[in-house]
């Protein structure tokens, strides 16, 4: 029984998996599990274990942490630290280095700036973008982010948050406030005046980039200045409030501006999967196409240094639940040591499966949940790399650590949780 499996070990590939290799045979033949949330689980010290806060309120109690990993309470601490550590330096080894996505190398960056424009809550309503809910989570908090990218020729925003007066959206998004499905906390102010409070001239606005067309990302176009050109994706629904009753733009958000429809039907670049487009042909900015969750939805790829890059998201997520823990590393780590032993069958991929999935309900704020899922697995890959940190339109679990305007953002690092337990992140 031994021989069979020691044969189906990972083979070691270089010393870091020789090293994991022999801890392994050592795990195995002393059947050393660990215990996590009532489950036994191989290399279970990859999970942060979290309470849930009420006001993120969705309930769920794992989460891994990218900025920092934490241990669980092994059985026998002394015989499974070193296959930890080995174990957390092969997972650090299978990560994906972002040339590895086919992004071409560049020295040209640019810099991305922070808005949290407003805070708001979905009431009981929740299952409108994400899935399971658990009883008394029905509702989510999320912040509003809106993105200032600053390129050497060129100035622009990436998503505008909410507009200061939603009661003056066309009606059929209106209607939401209304009723009480969105509830703000007020007052706050809108992204116009955020930028120039900053001292930033609204004509230094070259364009203004719409992820998608839903109401928290378009913000109040009337307010910039006609020369602000307005881009969006050439599937956007552009039909517009009054003339189509249901509508959910108004002829303010379009009229007296260029509007340009990036096609990615044309696009001659393809990272993870996903279609992209060199926006200033220099590398520091591309346009992903990342389809589902409405008609025209696009991600942002910003190089912020050589090799580093932010992603913005859009609303491919909603909760990190939803993309992490990260992608499988199962062709690196194939074997569950605890199905050998008489413990229970859990495959290492179990301990890498998304907590949650895009609301497929038929109120779901998702157009299509289908190509939404297969969107945010390809996300997620981006999400999973070291050098890449993705920021969606509504991480409630960055709000109170991410550096806002006017601190440029390049990267989140593990010293900014210092002090935070994990707990922030649930």
């Amino acid at each position: 029984m031994f021989v069979g499996l020691v044969s189906e070990l990972p083979r070691p590939a270089s010393a870091l998996h020789l090293l994991f290799f022999l801890l392994t045979v050592w795990d195995c033949l002393f059947t050393v599990s660990a215990e996590f949330v009532g489950e036994q689980f191989s290399a279970s010290h990859v999970l942060v274990h979290c309470i849930p806060r009420p006001e993120i309120s969705t309930g769920h109690s794992i989460y891994l942490n990218k900025a920092r990993l934490a241990s669980v309470r092994p059985h026998q601490p002394s015989m499974r630290l070193l296959s930890s550590l080995s174990f957390l330096l092969v997972v650090r080894e299978t990560y994906a280095s972002w040339l590895d996505f086919g992004i071409p190398p560049s020295s040209e960056t640019v810099d991305v700036r922070v808005f949290n424009v407003a805070n708001g809550t979905v009431v009981n309503a929740a299952n409108t973008l994400i899935s399971p809910i658990l009883p008394g989570r029905e509702s989510i908090a999320v912040p509003i982010f809106a993105f200032l990218v600053e390129h050497k020729r060129s100035r622009f925003m990436f998503d505008l948050g909410f507009r200061t007066d939603p009661l003056n959206f066309a009606p059929s998004v209106a209607s939401l406030f209304t009723t009480g499905v969105i509830q703000l906390e007020e007052p706050f102010k809108g992204i116009t005046e955020l930028l120039q409070d900053g001292g930033i001239p609204l004509d230094s606005i070259d364009a203004v980039i719409w992820s998608h067309s839903h109401f928290d990302h378009i913000g109040d176009m009337s307010k910039f200045p006609n020369t602000t050109e307005l881009i969006i994706g050439s599937e956007t629904d552009t039909q517009t409030f009054p003339d189509f009753p249901n509508a959910t733009l108004q002829t303010s958000d379009l009229a007296g501006r260029q509007v340009t429809k990036i096609d990615f039907a044309a696009a001659n670049l393809t990272f993870s999967g996903l279609k992209a487009i060199d926006y200033f042909g220099d590398g520091s900015f591309y346009l992903l196409n990342t389809p589902g969750h409405l008609p025209g939805h696009m991600t942002a790829l910003a190089r912020v240094t050589p090799t580093s890059f932010i992603g913005l998201g859009g609303d491919t997520f909603h909760h990190v639940g939803e993309a992490r823990p990260r992608p499988s590393v199962s062709e690196e780590l194939p074997l569950s040591c605890a199905s050998f032993r008489g413990g229970k069958d859990v495959h290492i991929d179990r301990l890498f499966l998304q907590l949650l999935a895009v609301s497929d309900q038929p109120n779901s704020f998702y157009a299509d949940p289908v190509t939404s899922q297969v969107s945010l697995e390809k996300i997620a890959t981006f999400d999973a790399d070291p050098d890449i940190w993705v920021l969606v339109a509504h991480d409630m679990s960055l709000r109170d650590v991410i550096p806002y305007y006017p601190a440029y953002s390049e990267r989140l690092e593990s010293e900014q949780f210092e002090g935070e337990d994990s707990v922030e992140l649930c």
